[in-house]
């Protein structure tokens, strides 16, 4: 068992070094192209940051694991909301624009009952990860008009300046004399730790799952989902220190529009698979209940308090003790 965890925090390390050395390769090579700056922070960085839980859910549904694939972006969805926004609200208390809360939170929302109507029906197969990848399309599209447009930021747009915020390389520039052999040798350098990560880390997971005795659901939805979310939590935090309550938010939307329709259309659309029965019955719609309690909570004073932000964490910790006990 001791062994197994190891197996699976090496996995963890990996996919985020990899995550790291892939974008990192990907923005400057995007800028020897002349991708405007604006643009690569929408996709780049946008699909780029969310590549270690892509490579988890992918390689879990390879590995016919619906439930790590699934719970996953679930789990990963309901740690933004509960545990990384309420984890910042607590560090500095945040002012949420109204209008971009609803937007960006009601696209979460569209998107999560989106997955619910393909569990369903479809299941996440090929047609409904086309249709959610052609959906984050649209999103993408929409965002960049609204920047050139000088509008309310979108939250892919916070999500990628929370992004470089943390890590200064990720900024869209071209060095000097730098030759594009160095920026693709990083991308598949991350693409090898990530390979290597996603297949340690479904592994030892779904190893772990049988030593317990318990589903793989359970697994993805806590373990899984808590560790490829990491680097979301740790930039949204550095937002909140900075007192940039509007980017911290913009981040948690962001990714978690990112994770149904980034992740979930390209695992439906290159690894088909069924959404297990209880993430349907119960994990999507906790999701939606944590978009609208973030949305209530905002629309009440038009800020994210101490206070709400302590009961964001509470309902996180509530919901830990149930998956756990109910599997």
């Amino acid at each position: 068992m001791v062994v197994t965890s190891l197996l699976l925090v090496a996995g963890l390390v990996l996919l985020v070094l990899g995550g790291e050395f892939l974008v990192r390769g990907a923005v400057r090579i995007a800028a020897h192209v002349g991708i405007s700056p604006m643009l690569v922070g929408l996709t780049v960085v946008g699909m780029g940051t969310s590549a270690p839980e892509l490579a988890a859910s992918v390689q879990a549904s390879f590995a016919g694991s619906p439930g790590i694939a699934l719970g996953n972006i679930a789990g990963s969805n309901i740690a933004n909301l509960l545990l990384i926004l309420g984890s910042s609200a607590l560090i500095a208390p945040m002012l949420v624009p109204r209008s971009a809360l609803w937007r960006d939170g009601g696209v979460g929302v569209a998107a999560t009952l989106a997955l619910i109507v393909c569990g369903h029906t479809l299941g996440l197969s090929r047609v409904a990860g086309l249709a959610l990848l052609a959906c984050l399309v649209g999103y993408i599209v929409f965002a960049y008009r609204q920047e050139r447009l000088g509008r309310d930021h979108s939250a892919a747009y916070d999500r990628a300046t929370a992004m470089v915020e943390a890590d200064p390389a990720l900024t869209p520039r071209q060095a000097d004399g730098e030759t594009l052999w160095k920026p693709i040798a990083l991308v598949l350098f991350g693409l090898v730790l990530i390979v290597s990560g996603g297949n340690l880390l479904v592994t030892s997971a779904i190893a772990i799952a049988a030593e317990l005795g318990v589903s793989d659901e359970v697994i993805g939805l806590t373990v899984v989902a808590i560790g490829t979310s990491l680097p979301e939590l740790a930039t949204s935090v550095i937002a909140a220190l900075k007192k940039e309550g509007e980017i911290a938010l913009g981040n948690v939307l962001g990714s978690n529009i990112f994770n149904v329709l980034f992740i979930g259309g390209v695992t439906g659309t290159i690894a088909p698979t069924v959404v297990p029965p209880s993430i349907l019955a119960v994990d999507l719609w906790v999701v939606l209940g944590a978009s609208l309690a973030v949305m209530l909570f905002a629309l009440t004073g038009g800020r994210l308090n101490r206070l709400e932000g302590a009961a964001l964490v509470a309902l996180y910790g509530t919901y830990t003790m149930f998956t756990v006990g109910a599997f």
